[in-house]
């Protein structure tokens, strides 16, 4: 089958009913997934500080360093936080902050050391691209240098965040002193070069228009096709509550249920050379992130035992082990509990129903 075209993409969004494009997904999910098994990962999130120099208008966690609620947590802090991760099974924490202003390679060493040598079970998928690209500023490197130092250290995957809509434009409205879009998909080229993987993400529902979308869409799938360094892609909505974006834009509404669905089913179709599609059960709620799970998702992602940044724009969905797999087998497919690199940890097998 001939790869979808950016016009072709376009006209899906626009013009294909929601029954239509879930159908459309869910086949080319089944043709990627054929024993119908939907995977998560138990995991904590750990934001090491709130300080942030950025000043993203679409984020309402972020703290200058003066602020009297602004930290860093101590190493014990974060520790302790594993711990109660490592109680409950988890093996990953989704570790990242506030840009601060003041944190160099040496201190990202030192912690990144610290975790890999204290728990070894434990992968670190952390550090997002503005915290790379800041991190090379400030230490006067370059990406590489601070991904292969990092990787040496025990980093193996970094997290999607800070890509929005890979658009200058939007992001010059949204977030004028993060990294460009080129540079966006330049750290992740240089992670997947230096042997690190990463996820592709999208927060859609602030100014961009359905072409900057594909736009995006297609940035990472040309980077797929050069490095093959995703493993999975991530969208979300923006959420507008706190935010500095929205009292400066009140025409932005919060993106529908059907909005989410439809784009989650077109990029499933665009990107043909992504394996796996995460649910953001944590921005629209557990049974949309269900649903989600019919219109191309093949995994339903983290359990998320600590979510700060999403919850602080006024989205806070919790959900545990034991709600993903019945949710998953509500929809007759098999749950399986998985790690970082998307190998199967344990799979439970549906139970059979009483006679």
């Amino acid at each position: 089958m001939s790869r979808l075209t950016n016009k072709e993409a376009l006209d899906l969004i626009q013009n294909y009913s929601l029954s239509e494009l879930g159908e459309k997904a869910l086949a080319k999910k089944r043709e990627l997934h054929p024993k119908r098994v939907t995977s998560f990962v138990v995991d904590r999130n750990i934001n090491y500080t709130n300080v942030c120099w950025v000043d993203c208008k679409f984020c309402a966690f972020y703290r200058h360093e003066k602020n009297e609620d602004a930290y860093i947590l101590s190493f014990e802090e974060i520790g302790q936080k594993i711990d109660e991760l490592i109680a409950i099974g988890g093996t990953q924490i989704l570790f990242q902050g506030g840009v601060h202003p003041k944190l160099k390679i040496e201190w990202y060493e030192d912690l990144v050391e610290w975790i890999s040598e204290n728990y070894p079970t434990i992968t670190i998928h952390g550090f997002s691209a503005i915290e790379v690209d800041y991190i090379a500023k400030i230490s006067k490197i370059s990406y590489k240098e601070v991904l292969q130092r990092l990787h040496a250290k025990g980093l193996f995957s970094i997290p999607g965040a800070g890509a929005e809509i890979l658009s200058d434009r939007v992001r010059d409205i949204i977030a004028p002193k993060k990294l460009s879009a080129k540079n966006w998909i330049q750290v992740h080229r240089d992670a997947h070069e230096v042997g690190i993987k990463s996820t592709a993400t999208m927060m859609f529902g602030t100014v961009e228009s359905d072409e900057e979308i594909i736009e995006h869409w297609e940035m990472i799938r040309n980077l797929q096709d050069e490095t093959d360094g995703f493993r999975a892609f991530i969208m979300w909505s923006y959420q507008p509550d706190n935010t500095l974006l929205a009292k400066e834009n009140p025409q932005i509404c919060k993106q529908s249920s059907n909005r989410y669905l439809r784009l989650l089913a077109v990029s499933r179709l665009y990107l043909d050379n992504f394996k796996n599609i995460q649910s953001s059960w944590v921005t629209q709620g557990s049974y949309v992130g269900q649903l989600a799970l019919l219109f191309g998702a093949n995994d339903l992602g983290s359990t998320m035992m600590e979510e700060n940044v999403v919850a602080a724009a006024g989205a806070v969905n919790r959900m545990n082990q034991e709600e993903m797999i019945r949710l998953i087998s509500d929809i007759d497919e098999i749950p399986a509990k998985r790690d970082t690199a998307y190998n199967m940890l344990e799979i439970f097998e549906k139970e059979k129903e009483s006679v």
